[in-house]
């Protein structure tokens, strides 16, 4: 769903572990970290979006998870110029997000990158709270750090 402005709605998932760790992921056949993330289809909602994508992306279910929180607004960011499929349309100039804070309830050996035939990552680790915000790609910062900021005052740090 792309809307009038140009930015597609989109959904973002910060896991975190007992320990306050948040799940951090490589993309598929890159040297690129980030939270799991994915778009909002016409038919669903922002929390079902996030669901499906829990799923599709690193093999978690409803059961896996508790949700701590989300943020209180769509966050968004631009794609650089390089990035903008112009011969696409509507044009998709980028992202505005619903950022969700989830607890893992279940075993972190539920975790699984290849749940689906099309797998977007390849690996994970646990990272402090706010490291993704110095390693995610540039133009993604900005709403990186104001989510976190959004979410932290509902995680032990």
């Amino acid at each position: 769903m792309i809307d009038s402005d140009g930015y597609r709605a989109n959904v973002g998932i910060i896991l975190s572990n007992q320990d306050g760790k948040l799940l951090w992921a490589q993309r598929m056949g890159q040297d690129a970290w980030q939270f799991p993330q994915g778009g909002v289809n016409q038919d669903e909602t922002a929390e079902q979006a996030m669901y499906r994508e829990l799923w599709e992306e690193i093999g978690l279910h409803v059961e896996d998870v508790d949700v701590v929180a989300s943020t209180s607004s769509w966050l968004r960011y631009k794609l650089p110029k390089r990035m903008v499929r112009r011969n696409s349309q509507p044009v998709c100039i980028g992202q505005k997000q619903k950022w969700f804070l989830l607890r893992l309830a279940g075993e972190e050996s539920r975790l699984n990158m290849h749940a689906t035939d099309s797998p977007e990552f390849e690996g994970w680790k646990w990272v402090d709270y706010w490291y993704p915000v110095n390693e995610v790609v540039y133009f993604k910062k900005r709403v990186y750090r104001c989510a976190l900021q959004q979410l932290s005052k509902h995680i032990q740090l």
